[in-house]
């Protein structure tokens, strides 16, 4: 017998020793993951969902998600892929964070010629009173100006 005829048979067990180790540390990994999905976990969907489980249903393989506040979906629980985890200095200033009803924010603090209110000398933090001719005004010398 020759080298040459066991080096086929020994690349194939190597071969398929690779294959199961690797399908054993997939299994341990999904396994641990499973074990962190609970109700309050914020999880990512294999399609790119974001959302907090709500409930999860083992026997029908079914979890519920809040996309948003009153929002909820359906999905089956190899859809979510990965927990998701939020440094504590980032959730502590996400707490903080104050989101506005209306785009009043977005020009707010700004003067018309894109100089800030603290330039001017007016309180950044104070609203802006604005006519709707002045708004108007505002908004088609802002329109010229991307143009």
């Amino acid at each position: 017998m020759n080298i040459a005829d066991l080096f086929l048979p020994l690349l194939l067990a190597v071969f398929v020793i690779m294959m199961f180790r690797k399908q054993k540390k997939t299994t341990q990994t999904v396994a641990q993951q499973r074990s962190q999905m609970v109700p309050g976990t914020e999880v990512m969907t294999q399609f790119g969902l974001f959302g907090r489980i709500v409930s999860v249903d083992q026997e029908e393989n079914k979890a519920v998600l809040e996309l948003s506040p009153g929002n909820t979906a359906t999905v089956h629980l190899q859809a979510l892929t990965k927990v998701v985890t939020i440094p504590a200095e980032e959730a502590a200033s996400a707490e903080d964070t104050v989101v506005p009803d209306d785009a009043s924010s977005l020009t707010l603090g700004k003067d018309t010629n894109g100089s800030t209110d603290a330039a001017v000398g007016r309180d950044a933090a104070a609203p802006r009173d604005e006519t709707p001719e002045e708004t108007l005004e505002r908004l088609n010398r802002d329109e010229k100006k991307e143009n």
